[in-house]
């Protein structure tokens, strides 16, 4: 009698939590999925110049994007400056990440609000900043002669280097606190453990910690390579014209040469070509995650 009760209580309590979670799904359906699906039918039309956009079906804007070699450069700079950034978010996010988790400081709150606050300014206002600083007058120039580093200004802003500061800049709190979520419920004691058996620091990190923490690791990864992939703001006001960026371009084909067909084609392969490589690296890791806890 108590088992079918439980049971009973159990089919209910699924219900109600899928009943509770119908009015959210079907809102982010509505507002993510439906302008991707509009998206998807808008790619195979005809590009009209005096009425925007004719409907047929044609694969002529796929055509023309892999076959032109600047779409192809402005997609690779992407994805280079996406795992660039992505793995530079990483190594630089996951001491401090560590950090966080394991002290136990009064002041933990502090760093963490501390960490917190640039997410409160918008992208444009740190872009601004980074303007500042790698300008020809900027702080940076100014510290490397000081150093005697350099003899005069070197270029840094408007160059493939500035986007890739900027927009790590940006990525690295959202990295710094999926980690710390993650190494908050991991026992230290492991490493003690794995230390008194021999294991140095680098072997106890590579073989213990990390393996721990990779559910954290592919969760931020994913999050930092799709806000890096599809990045607007920061490579426009940085990158200028010394690389473009294909959210950057998506736009420009839409909202200033009116060729939305070949846009949202442009749109599509971004978001296809994000999600397939960040669910592609969130495998590999898991990957590695249940055979490092199989063995």
């Amino acid at each position: 009698m108590s088992m079918s009760s439980d049971t009973h209580a159990g089919r209910a309590g699924k219900r109600t939590g899928l009943m509770l979670a119908f009015p959210s799904s079907l809102i982010v359906f509505v507002i993510i999925m439906i302008p991707i699906l509009l998206m998807f039918r808008y790619s195979f039309n005809y590009h009209d110049p005096i009425n925007i956009m004719r409907e047929g079906f044609t694969l002529e804007n796929y055509i023309k994007f892999f076959n032109d070699s600047y779409y192809r450069g402005v997609f690779l700079d992407t994805l280079m400056v996406a795992a660039t950034c992505t793995a530079l978010a990483l190594v630089m996010g996951f001491p401090v990440a560590y950090f966080l988790a394991k002290t136990q400081t009064r002041y933990k709150s502090l760093l963490i609000i501390l960490l917190v606050f640039p997410l409160m300014v918008g992208n444009v206002v740190r872009a601004a900043g980074w303007m500042v600083v790698l300008g020809h007058a900027g702080a940076a120039n100014a510290l490397f002669q000081w150093l005697g580093l350099i003899n005069e200004p070197i270029k840094l802003l408007y160059t493939p280097l500035a986007v890739v500061i900027g927009t790590t800049a940006v990525v690295l709190p959202y990295m710094i606190l999926t980690l710390q979520s993650v190494l908050e419920g991991v026992d230290f004691a492991v490493e003690e453990a794995a230390q008194n058996l021999g294991a140095n620091v680098l072997t106890t990190f590579w073989r213990i910690l990390l393996p721990i923490a990779a559910p954290g690791v592919a969760a931020g990864t994913m999050l930092v390579f799709i806000l890096c992939m599809n990045a607007y703001a920061t490579p426009v006001l940085l990158g200028g014209s010394g690389i473009t960026m294909m959210a950057p371009s998506v736009y420009g084909q839409i909202a200033k040469a009116s060729n939305w067909a070949f846009g949202s084609s442009m749109a599509l392969i971004l978001v296809v070509a994000t999600m397939v490589m960040a669910l592609g690296a969130n495998w590999l890791i898991h990957r590695r995650y249940v055979k490092t806890m199989a063995s």
